[in-house]
């Protein structure tokens, strides 16, 4: 099916994930355009690192992110409350709510973590200095058979949200339909490629051409593979960090968080109830670099190769990135973990931190969880991109990755319906009600 070129889309948004949902919820319900088209390969939205397997299943907020400055705490803050204040009102069946703490262990950790309350509770008011007697009350497992030498503090929010983003996803698709405008979305369509068409854009599909004035590529990495196609992002290529998980039955009543390593833009072995069964408790996530841009799905391979970090520039910038001796380490204690048989019980003593009684027997690797985080490395400048990945272009803007996840997609989508105002004539953008219908103080 092909739309008429003299009547195109005003936007057309390629992927349906939180990101791309988002952007179709937005500007559906904020701004003046009229007809909106959504498309994706899959035949269900949210089935990539959307997918409630794929992804930690966290909101976060920069309070318990301890890799995070103050600055960039603070701009999380703002950002993710958006997606609080929506799930509330349209998703509250894609929420579980608990509290959440980041754990410091040890004298050097205990000691940075002191510091960082100092510094951080301006911005969160709400956030608690607790001991081990109050951790031992929220979390007893977490305390039960540690050193009682071994100093302990951890960092307490009562506004722990664990998300099943796929549900949010399918939560803002159903809320664009509501409105009176042409929108259409199409799922089990992928499209081929883009092409610039006069003054509008034409995307090849198997099923027919559709044309629309702009586009937004919200396909994670491979909205990288059209922006090269274009002549954007020639600079930059994708290291597939892949996380995985171990599950365990229900040691921890909430999210519990470990320091995080602050030259690193993954997150550190965190420990919380699964959002779809909080009676089974996930460990994760570990970090191992694959050549697929999508976890368990091997037809990816080429897409990589698109990609792919693997030029004579890129692995010059590899090699200047990993001879960083914290980087190097943390590699190999991840490639560590999959060697059979050692690498279980390598892994069990990061759990232990988290739960000191967990056993060997207890963790059972989780087949099937985890997603691929689509590392950009700039091979120009031979170093990672620690921040979001966005590419915006002449009338079309590019998604590879947000930061930190999906947690910003409805920011993400704010600002990506301010950049559209730059393209589309007549166009309009109600920011205020934006900001007024997502208010959410946390």
């Amino acid at each position: 099916m092909s739309n008429d070129i003299q009547k195109p889309y005003d936007v057309a948004i390629i992927g349906g994930g939180v990101t791309g949902t988002a952007l179709l919820y937005v500007l559906s319900r904020y701004t003046n355009l009229q007809k909106l088209v959504l498309l994706d390969k899959y035949k269900e939205l949210a089935q990539v690192n959307s997918h409630f397997n794929n992804n930690s299943q966290t909101l976060h907020f920069g309070d318990i992110e301890t890799n995070y400055s103050l600055a960039k705490a603070r701009e999380v803050k703002k950002a993710a409350s958006f997606l609080a204040g929506y799930a509330e009102k349209y998703a509250k069946d894609a929420i579980l709510l608990s509290h959440k703490m980041v754990l410091a262990v040890g004298d050097e950790e205990v000691s940075e973590l002191e510091r960082r309350y100092d510094e951080f509770r301006e911005v969160f008011p709400n956030l608690k200095k607790i001991y081990r007697d109050e951790i031992f009350s929220l979390e007893p497992n977490v305390i039960k058979g540690r050193d009682l030498k071994q100093k302990v503090l951890a960092l307490l929010s009562e506004k722990g949200y664990a998300i099943n983003y796929q549900k949010i996803a399918i939560s803002f698709a159903r809320e664009a339909l509501k409105q009176e405008k042409e929108i259409d979305i199409f799922l089990g369509r992928s499209a081929i490629s883009v092409l610039r068409w006069d003054d509008w854009w034409k995307i090849l599909t198997p099923d027919g051409e559709i044309f629309a004035k702009t586009i937004v590529v919200a396909a994670g990495p491979h909205s990288l593979i059209f922006a090269k196609s274009l002549g954007y992002g020639k600079e930059l290529g994708i290291l597939p960090v892949a996380g995985s998980f171990y599950k365990a039955s229900n040691f921890l009543r909430g999210k519990v968080y470990t320091m995080q390593i602050k030259k690193l833009p993954f997150a550190a072995i965190h420990g919380d109830p699964n959002v779809n069964d909080p009676t089974e408790t996930r460990f994760g996530p570990t970090a191992k670099v694959l050549p697929l841009l999508e976890r368990h799905n091997w037809h990816t391979l080429p897409d990589f190769l698109e990609t792919s970090v693997f030029t004579l520039c890129g692995v010059q910038s590899l090699f200047k990135i990993i001879i960083d001796k914290t980087i190097f380490w943390y590699v190999v204690k991840n490639l560590m973990f999959d060697v059979p048989w050692f690498g279980k019980r390598m892994f069990l003593k990061d759990a232990q931190k988290i739960v000191p009684a967990i056993k060997l027997t207890d963790l059972k690797y989780g087949i099937g969880l985890g997603g691929v985080r689509p590392q950009v490395v700039n091979t120009k400048q031979q170093k990672m991109e620690m921040g979001e990945a966005k590419i915006i272009g002449e009338g079309i803007i590019f998604d590879i990755t947000p930061s930190p996840g999906a947690s910003v997609c409805l920011d993400n989508a704010r600002k990506n319906a301010i950049e559209l105002g730059k393209f589309l004539k007549n166009y309009e953008f109600d920011e205020k009600k934006f900001l007024k219908d997502h208010k959410f103080e946390y």
